[in-house]
């Protein structure tokens, strides 16, 4: 592995892919740092040193790097994005014309890119104005705890400035992922968001570190992230091939087809959107306690749904992360498609009538590999709050996090592979 990365250095035009990708992401580790303006930063340095982030913040937390407990210019991160990217994918199953523009090639998914950073700029204004006022009620949701006097003036003109600031911040990681995919070295908005949720390992690890038994405790959790993230490459990596035969067909002079493939059917084949969509649904409850005035339905969802180590909160968790991973890959594999494209072109599985035949098939077999695919997330999902609730500290191998870090680092060490191989190198993969 080790001459796999001298050879990329080797190489001109990777190495120079590699320099600008970490420069760019250097902008970006930057940018989380510098606070926006209008807030306190004397009161902002002691409500983080005692901060407690929990539910959806933690999660926003996380893929932007600490930014938003810093309140920095790159406060919101990449999830406007991320959920402007998942509105729009549900959208086109909903919507005729947007399915019509995906199918359109390279034209559709412009229009539809550039549609997507309209409705981001969008997300990014509302969610400022709704940090915003999280902030001047307190920001006991954000940080734990109420911490007044964070903004010592909130007259109009700076907080339309502070919306500003934030709207352009998620602007501006937007166009550096584009920077990255353009001219660096991988997918720009996956490695934006795992270099924030490395970022975040080192603080984590001394949180461990400082507890009463952190030097014992330490090596025990990285020897069991080691475990998990073997774990969760075996999974990922994971498939059931359908074997999928063309026949031969004759157009004009020339024969065509008669070729063998097959249709790979990941184990988890809704990736990581399932602990996003459970995470935020699971949010709603508090945020409806703050503002529905019932002392008893506010009591209510404090005990249960505020408490992240609660049985009631981690089951309801679990079932959600597999619900909405059954739910996620019904939305984004349609075996009814898939069995029409593949009669169009003459091709059939073996020992299976095409047509209706062949998409009941797809859809039993992709209802059977679903089951251990959504287990397998929903565990990945609790563990965090598992390990937090028995031993109070934080467990940075789970969850969102393990999964994006392990998925982008595949994705990204292939990409370099494929172009070590191409120049005659030796790579990271053997066989």
């Amino acid at each position: 592995m080790l001459r796999a990365f001298a050879n990329a250095f080797k190489v001109p035009d990777l190495r120079g892919k590699i320099l600008f990708t970490l420069a760019i992401i250097a902008v970006y580790r930057f940018g989380s740092f510098v606070p926006i303006p209008g807030v306190d930063y004397t009161v902002l340095r002691a409500a983080v040193a005692e901060a407690s982030v929990t539910g959806v913040a933690a999660l926003v937390n996380l893929f932007s790097g600490g930014a938003l407990t810093q309140l920095a210019v790159f406060a919101l991160g990449i999830m406007p994005y991320i959920t402007a990217s998942i509105i729009m994918q549900l959208l086109t199953v909903v919507i005729p014309k947007l399915e019509q523009l995906q199918k359109e090639g390279e034209t559709g998914t412009r229009k539809i890119t550039q549609w997507t950073r309209y409705l981001t700029v969008g997300l990014a204004v509302v969610q400022s104005f709704g940090l915003l006022t999280i902030i001047r009620t307190g920001a006991s949701q954000l940080f734990g705890q109420p911490v007044p006097g964070l903004i010592p003036n909130d007259s109009l003109p700076l907080l339309a400035l502070m919306v500003l600031t934030l709207t352009a911040g998620t602007a501006f990681i937007m166009w550096l992922g584009e920077l990255i995919t353009q001219r660096g070295i991988g997918n720009g908005m996956s490695l934006i968001i795992f270099a924030a949720i490395i970022s975040e390992i080192p603080s984590q690890g001394n949180q461990i570190l400082q507890s009463e038994s952190g030097p014992v405790l330490l090596p025990v959790v990285f020897l069991i992230g080691l475990v998990l993230v073997v774990g969760v490459v075996f999974v990922e990596q994971g498939q059931r091939r359908i074997p999928v035969q063309y026949a031969k067909r004759q157009v004009g002079r020339r024969m065509y087809g008669g070729s063998s493939t097959y249709i790979p059917l990941k184990v988890n084949q809704s990736g990581v959107i399932p602990i996003i969509f459970a995470s935020s649904l699971l949010y709603l409850p508090t945020l409806a306690s703050t503002a529905v005035a019932s002392p008893g339905f506010t009591d209510f969802i404090n005990r249960y749904f505020a408490n992240t180590g609660h049985p009631v909160y981690v089951l309801t968790y679990f079932g959600l992360v597999v619900f909405f991973a059954y739910f996620y890959t019904a939305i984004t594999f349609n075996p009814v498609d898939v069995a029409d494209n593949m009669k169009k072109y003459g091709g059939f599985i073996p020992g299976i009538r095409p047509g209706r035949p062949t998409a009941e098939h797809l859809d039993r077999v992709l209802t059977r590999i679903t089951l251990p695919g959504s287990l397998y997330l929903a565990t990945l999902a609790i563990l965090p709050l598992i390990v937090f609730s028995v031993a109070r500290i934080p467990f940075p191998f789970g969850g969102a996090a393990l999964l994006i870090v392990v998925g982008v680092a595949l994705e990204t060490m292939k990409q370099v592979e494929s172009q070590l191989m191409q120049r005659h190198y030796e790579g990271f993969l053997r066989g």
